[in-house]
């Protein structure tokens, strides 16, 4: 990170990068906003089909179309996969003239209106792909700074899934703004004024400005500037007293030495954070404002300013909320111009967990990824187990833990390393979004995606995913289920494993609520075997035992 650049003491930066900066009583919280969104969609994990992991960026409107009736055709309908989701290379390589995303015109001539017509004639849903940065990972055009501009677009094509990926992002600047001062008032007024000097500090400091120029003291009726409020460091308080509830509108005022955008946050009574990007100093004036609308409270309001922008967390999660909150505007608006009922979008953060986003991620989506991208091999399918297998607690209805979509079918994977990715997806109640080449798959394959008792597993109405109870060579995974339990044994090592589990174990164990029977469920089979011999036996190398206890 360059210093002069973010604008921070280079000894007060490193003291925040090795952690040795104290918080102190007026700390301010590195999340914001946090409260869980409810769009009512994705209630259990989203099921469908991606281009990605097998077509990549050799995609057209004949290719969607075939999938899509092929999606009838193997009985993917009727087991409750519903999304058909283009993922990078749909658009053309530039904006149009008014600004918007389009399909390129020789892969998908017809346009994507027309193509998710047709989609939904066949009984699926289309899906879409952009990414959180000025450009996609296949240098297409992104949505950074387009947020309303492409949920507009595509909630007027009818598009009802929406993953936002997340290279080529921009990080808000860590630095804010020189704050001289800030009105308070309703719309249409002045409103009150009160200069930094009357605010209250908290580690940060109020310095008189030395450069009177008259320009300047034409134009800001303030005469200390505060230093100090970078990077969720510090912030200014005011206290304003509003004769009433309602509307008012925060007018904040800075002047700039440097040329560079920065960022300010203004918490209302330590609650709702407002943010705003503040662009490079403006050459004919020294002092300029920013007019934020808030709800305040009858009495006495705090108004907080700072730069809220602490880690990369904090970054992302302000950014996908506003995705976010576009999208569900959009999809608003569409529906009052058209007079249609409103196609609401299951809104996917592709993340690729470098800020954790399962500590945020109900705030700002759907499903939100946990880990890097996911490769056709068992290491792969490892690798992004063994982390999202441990965050079982984030996920509920509407909100879920995403390891990235299914290899199963693709590549070199064996019959059993794809059923017991497959198994395991359905434990870890994770988005089940089909990869392989659906038109042409096998009849195993087939029945192994299309198996409804392992996705009742997945889809089970109680929203929970599963928790790992033993660790080792070979996993025991519990998850409660609406009615009973599934219980699912794990071999991760290449050889086959002897495994015994004791009952007691299962009745003990708080996260569910196990009943001891004779006859347990096998879903793989169909039908029922002894408990005693499901709790002791044997399990082949890469893959998974499950059934349904109680």
């Amino acid at each position: 990170m360059n210093l002069k650049r973010n604008g921070m003491c280079p000894v007060c930066y490193a003291k925040l990068l090795k952690g040795l900066a104290t918080p102190s009583e007026y700390a301010i919280p590195a999340f914001f906003n946090n409260e869980q969104v409810d769009n009512g969609m994705a209630l259990t994990p989203p099921m469908g089909w991606s281009t990605w992991n097998t077509f990549q960026y050799n995609i057209n409107q004949d290719l969607i179309l075939e999938t899509a009736k092929a999606f009838k055709e193997k009985g993917l309908i009727e087991a409750g996969y519903t999304y058909l989701n283009i993922d990078d290379c749909w658009q053309d390589k530039v904006r149009n003239q008014k600004g918007e995303l389009y399909g390129d015109p020789i892969r998908f001539s017809n346009g994507m209106e027309w193509l998710v017509k047709k989609v939904n004639e066949m009984g699926v849903k289309l899906g879409i792909y952009t990414d959180n940065g000025r450009m996609t990972c296949c240098d297409y055009p992104g949505t950074f700074g387009n947020y309303y501009r492409d949920a507009y677009t595509f909630a007027k094509w009818g598009i009802e899934y929406w993953k936002v990926d997340y290279c080529h992002s921009v990080d808000y600047s860590f630095c804010a703004p020189r704050v001289t001062g800030i009105l308070v008032g309703k719309r249409g007024e002045v409103g009150k004024k009160y200069g930094v000097e009357e605010g209250i500090c908290h580690k940060c400091r109020v310095f008189k400005i030395k450069w009177p120029k008259k320009m300047y003291m034409e134009t800001s009726p303030f005469t200390h500037y505060v230093y100090g409020i970078d990077a969720n460091h510090g912030r200014i308080e005011f206290r304003h007293e509003a004769e009433e509830a309602g509307e008012y509108i925060v007018t904040v005022h800075m002047t700039e030495k440097n040329g560079h955008e920065k960022f300010l946050g203004v918490l209302i009574n330590g609650e709702r954070l407002h943010t705003a990007v503040v662009p490079s100093k403006r050459i004919w004036l020294e002092d300029y404002e920013l007019h934020f609308a808030v709800q305040l409270k009858k009495g006495v309001n705090s108004i907080e300013l700072f730069n809220p922008i602490k880690n990369k967390a904090t970054c992302d999660m302000l950014q996908y909320q506003d995705i976010y909150a576009a999208t569900m505007q959009a999809t608003k608006d569409v529906a009052s111009e058209t007079g249609k009922p409103e196609k609401k979008m299951v809104f996917s953060i592709c993340e690729g967990n470098n800020a954790n986003p399962h500590l945020w991620g109900k705030s700002a989506g759907n499903l939100w990824r946990t880990t890097g991208d996911i490769k056709e091999n068992w290491k792969s399918i490892l690798h992004n187990y063994e982390h999202n297998v441990q965050i079982y607690k984030y996920a509920c209805p509407g909100h879920w833990n995403d390891p990235d979509m299914l290899e199963v079918g693709v590549g070199d994977l064996t019959y059993n390393e794809s059923e017991a990715h497959f198994i395991v997806w359905c434990m870890m109640a994770s988005p089940l979004i089909l990869g392989n080449d659906i038109r042409v798959m096998s009849d195993e394959i087939c029945a192994l995606v299309t198996n409804k008792e392992l996705i009742a597993i997945d889809q089970d109405p109680l929203g929970k995913q599963c928790k790992r109870i033993i660790k080792g060579d070979v996993d025991v995974l519990v998850k409660p289920l609406e009615r009973g339990t599934a219980l699912c044994i794990f071999n991760k090592s290449d050889e086959p494993k002897r495994y015994e589990i004791d009952e007691k174990l299962l009745k003990t164990e708080e996260y569910i609520e196990y009943r001891s029977a004779k006859k347990v469920r096998n879903p793989i089979l169909g039908r029922d075997e002894e408990l005693t011999e499901v709790l002791k036996g044997s399990v082949n190398g890469r893959s998974a035992l499950v059934y349904i206890c109680g």
